[in-house]
């Protein structure tokens, strides 16, 4: 704050994905997933908001994953995490829209994108499998930060509630 200012724009962008089903019972796996998937974003919150608030302005950028809207086996645990990030979203962005406080809530859901996150995952079948899969049909970093630029930028009357972006090649 004593750098710049003010705080235009926070983004809750970490997430672990170590994908197991159910009956491998991977408890450290699941709890990592909640405390960072989801913890970080309420972390992320609660460090940003009272200061967004004071400043009567600011938007939250959250990354989910189109996991959070749909599963798999094997991913039932990341999918309930990210789907917690929509919900965690949506409250905060009915919250500040009844506040009036001119705080935006933007949650980004992706399908797959080339970055670190299949190395978080944990099962070596699993994890390459899905690293073949992202990359025949991966999209870069950059095509999803530049949907961000796109909310970010929006008039400020306006909220883009919502975007899901994913590969053309992504079923």
């Amino acid at each position: 704050m004593d750098q710049y200012g003010k705080i235009a724009v926070w983004m809750n962008n970490a997430g672990v994905m170590p994908q197991s089903t159910f009956i491998e019972g991977r408890v450290e796996d699941w709890n990592r997933m909640i405390d960072v998937n989801l913890r970080g974003v309420l972390n992320g919150i609660a460090a940003a908001l009272p200061i967004m608030r004071k400043q009567a302005s600011g938007h939250f950028i959250n990354t989910s994953s189109v996991a959070g809207h749909a599963t798999h086996p094997g991913g039932g645990v990341y999918s309930a995490t990210k789907a917690g990030v929509l919900m965690i979203s949506e409250a905060l962005r009915q919250e500040e829209a009844q506040a009036q406080s001119n705080v935006r809530v933007t949650v980004v859901s992706p399908g797959a994108i080339n970055t670190e996150l299949v190395n978080s995952i944990t099962d070596p079948n699993v994890k390459k499998g899905t690293a073949q899969y992202y990359d025949q049909v991966a999209i870069s970093p950059d095509q999803i930060a530049k949907s961000i630029a796109f909310a970010i930028n929006a008039p400020e009357s306006a909220s883009i509630n919502e975007i899901v972006i994913r590969p053309s090649k992504q079923a």
